[in-house]
């Protein structure tokens, strides 16, 4: 049985930004970088995908590739799907559109499992208060323990007096981990008020009772979802290599 296994969700079509996962950074389609940064931290790294070209590309940077319906309702069920067949204790789900990802995300999320946790995630602090603000940037609360205990769009814990201090908030990172069990759970429960009202689909684990360990990284992670993103994360990859990184 393996350990671990990486699953990195990439459907070929985005609203947003058409054929995202092959769009070139700094010369390399953006899987192909996802790729290589999940084979910092395990070579058990599968892509989930729709399409042949993907697909093709992830193999040439290392990973297994599975190929997946277009229609699947999200990235978890594409991973979920990738998986069932696989015996694994763990799934991480990394989203195809994080090219900065490091092995300190993963370990991270990792972490969380390995203490018993059927579901975990990361978050760091937020760095400015325009971000918190923000409602494409997620928040988390969290207990005494580190469990979640809400994600919301919206600002939260609510500042009563006084301006918001960006360091008491916590921005959601977008890595799942969970035990194959858990993930199973997950696909099988229909989607829950809350998920439908926040758009937030980790909410559907807390409104089913379950609890998401939330561990804390210090290092924000830039995701590519806006031509603004394709230029930024491009300059920060091209500095890289030039740095020899």
């Amino acid at each position: 049985m393996n350990r671990l296994v990486v699953v990195i969700p990439a459907r070929i079509g985005s609203t947003r930004l058409p054929r995202k996962p092959l769009i070139r950074l700094a010369g390399k389609p953006l899987i192909w970088w996802v790729v290589k940064r999940a084979k910092l931290f395990t070579d058990n790294v599968l892509v989930a995908t729709d399409s042949v070209e993907v697909a093709r590309v992830a193999k040439e940077a290392g990973a297994r590739a599975a190929m997946t319906p277009s229609e699947l309702p999200s990235g978890t069920d594409r991973v979920y799907r990738a998986v069932k067949g696989i015996e694994c204790r763990f799934v991480i789900n990394l989203q195809g559109d994080e090219p900065l990802v490091t092995p300190e995300h993963l370990k991270a999320v990792l972490k969380g499992l390995e203490a018993g946790a059927n579901f975990s995630t990361v978050a760091t602090p937020f760095r400015s208060a325009e971000e918190v603000k923000d409602p494409s940037k997620v928040k988390v609360v969290t207990d005494s323990s580190g469990f979640a205990l809400y994600f919301s769009r919206s600002p939260i814990p609510y500042t009563r007096d006084g301006e918001i201090e960006p360091g008491n908030y916590l921005k959601h990172l977008g890595i799942y981990g969970y035990t194959k069990e858990a993930l199973e759970k997950f696909v099988n429960w229909p989607v829950g008020r809350l998920e439908g009202l926040e758009k937030l689909e980790q909410l559907r684990i807390l409104e089913n009772g379950e609890r998401i360990k939330v561990e804390l990284v210090e290092k924000e992670l830039h995701g590519v979802d806006t031509p603004r993103d394709v230029e930024k994360v491009n300059k920060i990859l091209e500095k890289e290599l030039a740095d020899g990184l």
